[in-house]
């Protein structure tokens, strides 16, 4: 296909076998699974989720993949979609923070969706969601798309693409055609996240993955995609670059064949809101301790925060008074002043009710922001927010974290993980139900096929 990149990715996805995974990926393949299936659980009930659900109805397939929480079985695609909205639609599934941000999990229900639909071996899906990683986040490292105004999910379809592509076997140059095919019709704009933000803010990243996976089933029949995808005259560098290409340095791993290890460089989430609010929900909560758990007391709120903080989750005037749930969890402004008010913030706190709350609109109307260049310098190696509160009486709180619990430098354990999955699923199953499901989980690479999983699961 003439591009060097394309080849690069596809070949390093190709060769990458169980045999070359570090048993910490290994661990944090099963921890991204379990992560992945409790924040759809919890998201099961919700608007986006049932319209998702709705559609992938429509379509039955004997043997088919599941839709999750379901015993419906769909085309892999279809199931990759519905299944991957809900992972994405509480916004709290794993992330990763450079050049550009991604959740690298997004790409693990189609591939998953692929699993069960082949029956080809479990233990297949390791290589390929490792795969999936390490290109995705090295592109992260690579170059920003959103600096020119494109979504970070293109990377999601890249990386997917070439997980897809390993999951199933392809050649080299199949899997070259996969990520062509996934990659030049479907650059995704950022318009997904700006302003007010519909439900397609969390279906963005589930439609790249689902058309990663129709595009290694069409490369697998011998469809061919367009030529230089990355380097061609009218390609990814040009239109979504600036004409720039990849920083060959952030992609070392890839052209040195190194065993895929950047799936530990990802942070499990606490709090469902977008990530760079992840710190600031942890100041809150302080804070609130610190006033005595009374938020009654609150005269005022500043909120320092760095510049990428600001451009995504604070300048759009609609962050200010949001109206729909996916801009109050993009609102690094309500999330403050939620959690200031509850002590914890959960997918409740995005209620259409909550978001009319006179005390949360108090709030609001008590704080300001400022953009803060020292805090910018310490990003994306923390994500350091301020948050300072001025009380009735006179007295100033100030507390400030940068890295979050469940961040690369402050890890959520294993015991952590779990309790975060069983609040995930613990209005909706029993709980023998959810002891049976982390079981399987945690031995994942040894069941013979998902269909355990797939019933274990639902609802």
């Amino acid at each position: 296909m003439s591009d060097r990149y394309s080849k690069l990715f596809a070949e390093y996805s190709h060769n990458v076998s169980w045999e070359d995974l570090p048993p910490e990926t290994i661990h944090e393949v099963k921890r991204r699974v379990l992560d992945n299936i409790g924040v759809s659980i919890a998201a099961f009930a919700e608007d986006a989720p049932k319209a998702a659900r709705l559609y992938a109805y429509e379509l039955p397939m004997e043997n088919g993949a599941t839709v999750w929480g379901t015993p419906v079985k769909v085309p892999p695609e279809v199931a990759t979609f519905a299944n991957g909205l809900m992972v994405r639609y509480l916004d709290f599934n794993d992330t990763y923070l450079s050049l550009e941000p991604l959740h690298p999990s997004d790409m693990i229900p189609g591939i998953m969706a692929l699993c069960e639909w082949t029956r080809r071996p479990v233990r297949e899906i390791f290589p390929a969601i490792a795969a999936a990683y390490e290109v995705a986040v090295n592109l992260c490292d690579a170059a920003s798309v959103r600096a020119y105004q494109w979504d970070h999910v293109v990377y999601t379809g890249i990386g997917a693409a070439c997980g897809a592509g390993r999951f199933l076997g392809l050649s080299v140059d199949e899997i070259e055609q996969t990520i062509s095919i996934a990659s030049v019709p479907h650059a995704s704009m950022r318009q997904t996240r700006a302003g007010e933000l519909s439900m397609w803010k969390g279906a963005a990243a589930a439609n790249s993955v689902r058309n990663a996976v129709f595009a290694s089933l069409v490369a697998r029949q011998g469809l061919t995609g367009p030529f230089s995808p990355f380097e061609g005259e009218m390609g990814f560098f040009v239109q979504l670059l600036g004409g720039n290409p990849f920083d060959m340095n952030a992609l070392k791993s890839l052209e040195t064949n190194a065993a895929p290890t950047r799936i530990q460089d990802t942070y499990l989430k606490k709090w469902p809101v977008e990530y760079h609010a992840q710190s600031a929900v942890d100041a809150a909560v302080d804070i609130r301790e610190e006033l005595g758990g009374d938020p009654s007391r609150i005269e005022s709120i500043h909120l320092d925060t760095f510049k990428v903080s600001y451009e995504i989750i604070a300048k759009d005037q609609e962050k200010w008074e949001p109206k729909t749930r996916e801009t109050a969890d993009h609102s690094i402004m309500y999330i403050v002043a939620a959690t200031l008010l509850d002590g914890t913030i959960t997918k409740h706190s995005f209620s259409q009710e909550r978001l009319r709350d006179p005390d949360i609109k108090r709030l609001l109307k008590s704080m300001t922001l400022e953009e803060d260049d020292e805090l910018t310098k310490g990003y994306p190696d923390g994500i350091p927010n301020r948050v300072t509160v001025r009380t009735k009486d006179g007295g100033v709180f100030t507390k400030v974290v940068s890295y979050p619990r469940g961040h690369a430098n402050n890890r959520m354990t294993d015991d952590e993980t779990v309790a975060k999955f069983r609040l995930n699923v613990e209005e909706l199953w029993v709980e023998s139900q959810t002891d049976r499901v982390i079981d399987l989980i945690w031995h994942l690479d040894e069941q013979k096929d998902l269909d355990e999983l797939m019933k274990a699961i639902r609802i």
